[in-house]
């Protein structure tokens, strides 16, 4: 299934171009075009599905394992300290994970500003509110 105004689909239907990197019968892997550093790598299943949430389980798995393939390739050609794997899932509506090669010096503290709870008291009151969904 596509979604025929989705950025990604068209890119599995090679409808846009992308520097792709790995694809397989269920998967592909491009250069992302605004990379956070140099070999910047999604990686998406070739359904489309909006969310993670709504993504098969076995694709997920097929996902995550391909990544992980693909975070040891990328550090090994960026010469990296480390790559991270995120899920954003704002910018595109269709799941995809980042792969992002990371240097300790590379000048990004982290992806996100962080927080801090008010006191242990509402940080208890969050965990129980999330148990309780569970």
């Amino acid at each position: 299934m596509t979604d025929p105004n989705c950025i990604f689909c068209k890119i599995v239907s090679k409808a846009i171009p992308a520097e792709i990197i790995y694809e397989d019968n269920d998967l592909i892997s491009f250069l992302d075009i605004n990379p956070v550093n140099h070999g910047h790598l999604l990686v998406i299943p070739k359904d489309h599905h909006p969310l993670l949430t709504e993504t098969p389980d076995e694709l997920l798995t097929k996902v995550f394992l391909r990544a992980k393939s693909l975070m040891k390739s990328l550090k090994e050609a960026t010469d990296s300290d480390f790559v991270v794997l995120t899920v954003v899932g704002t910018d595109v509506p269709h799941f995809h994970v980042h792969l992002i090669p990371r240097f300790y010096e590379d000048g990004l503290a982290g992806f996100w500003p962080a927080k801090k709870y008010e006191s242990e008291k509402q940080m208890k009151s969050v965990a129980e509110k999330i148990r309780k969904t569970i």
